[in-house]
């Protein structure tokens, strides 16, 4: 399998929108306690919360050993020189802690050529200011073959989301050997087949009706039927959401690392709300980490 050099993620981390409203002290107190857990990942999402490369260096300073991932930090959000900066002093300040995983994350951009745009300003901040010792590392947010080697050609390599195990082989197969291949999996531990899919399919509507996810699946092979007006059949949502019990889950995780993913990112649906997911962080560290956690 590959790596980025210089960093240790581990073949599973989390990835999670739980703590982007939470008080800083809890959100201290829910990573430390990952961390101590034997996760080496945490991978957090830009939302309406907080700003993604404050929230990063805050993740950084709570915890000693975790490497946290931007996944993502949106291109529209910030100039490319603000962004290099603060990836710099992340750089710098916990070396081969930080990953930063960038995504267009506005539909009304032309994704290949913004994404490639805003590279050639990041690169150009690079050659005009110091560098720390340990380098900055990068990912793009890439589901099409353009965007896939984009991400082979002009950065450590690709995170993926809300795919299928057969997108991770096509990936893979697009990337080539080397480049790193990090892909998120949302998990719901719910073994009643009609209740999982109703709370998948809540989860999923709006990557069933936003264009580029559509066209994403159809390439895939699905058919319109299986979008369904945006609800979803039971097999796409089946392929997109990993449901039943603690075996079953961690075999479709398996699954990515068996078809070329050299890291699987979880996302655990289905909590209620007020309610915290740290019962299925200790539940997936215990059957995924069982070395870590034993030490």
């Amino acid at each position: 399998m590959s790596a980025i050099d210089g960093m240790d993620l581990g073949r599973f981390g989390i990835w999670t929108f739980d703590l982007e409203f939470q008080p800083a002290s809890l959100m201290r107190e829910s990573v430390q306690e990952l961390e101590e857990l034997g996760w080496s990942a945490f991978w957090f999402p830009e939302g309406a919360g907080r700003e993604a490369m404050t929230q990063a260096g805050f993740l950084l300073s709570s915890t000693e050993r975790m490497t946290v991932v931007n996944g993502i930090a949106k291109i529209g959000a910030r100039e490319p020189r603000w962004t290099q900066g603060a990836a710099v002093l992340l750089a710098d300040a916990y070396p081969g802690r930080h990953l930063l995983g960038l995504g267009v994350g506005d539909p009304r951009l032309k994704p290949l050529q913004a994404m490639g745009e805003y590279l050639d300003d990041l690169d150009a901040t690079v050659s005009a200011n110091p560098q720390p010792r340990t380098p900055v590392r990068r990912l793009l947010a890439a589901y099409g073959p353009k965007m896939l080697e984009l991400a082979r050609d002009r950065a450590d390599g690709a995170h993926t989301y809300h795919v299928t195990v057969g997108h991770t082989a096509q990936a893979r197969e697009v990337l080539g050997a080397k480049p790193f291949l990090g892909v998120e999996q949302a998990v719901l531990f719910e073994t009643d087949a009609d209740v999982a899919r109703s709370i998948a399919r809540e989860h999923l509507h709006m990557y069933f009706t936003q264009k580029y996810n559509i066209a994403k699946f159809l390439r895939l092979g699905y058919t319109e039927a299986d979008i369904d007006g945006g609800r979803g059949s039971d097999r796409l949502v089946d392929d997109l959401v990993s449901w039943g019990d603690l075996d079953t889950i961690v075999g479709k995780l398996h699954d990515h690392l068996d078809v070329g993913a050299d890291h699987v990112a979880i996302q655990v649906l289905g909590t209620e709300p007020g309610h915290s997911t740290m019962p299925h962080w200790r539940r997936l560290a215990a059957a995924l980490l069982p070395q870590r956690t034993a030490a």
